[in-house]
C-alpha cells in the first residue's frame, strides 16, 4: 500500500508541475500574441507611410533607365 501512495504522490507532483508549466506557457503565448498585434499595426502604419511617400516622389525609380537612353 505504501508503494501505491508513493506512486500517487509522484503523479500528483508531476501533475502540479505540468499545470504550472501550462499556465506559464499560456501567459507567454498571450504576451507574444499582443506583441505580434503591435508589430502588425506598426507594419501597416509604415506601409501606409511608404505608400504615401511613393505617391509624392517624382523621380524615376532606381532600376529604370533615364528617358534619353
Amino acid at each position: 500500500m505504501n508503494e501505491m501512495n508513493d506512486r500517487i504522490t509522484k503523479l500528483e507532483e508531476e501533475l502540479a508541475h505540468t499545470v504550472i508549466s501550462n499556465e506559464e506557457l499560456s501567459s507567454e503565448l498571450i504576451h507574444c500574441s499582443k506583441r505580434i498585434e503591435q508589430l502588425e499595426r506598426k507594419i501597416a502604419m509604415l506601409e501606409s507611410r511608404f505608400s504615401s511617400l511613393e505617391d509624392n516622389v517624382e523621380a524615376p525609380l532606381p532600376n529604370q533607365k533615364p528617358p534619353h537612353w
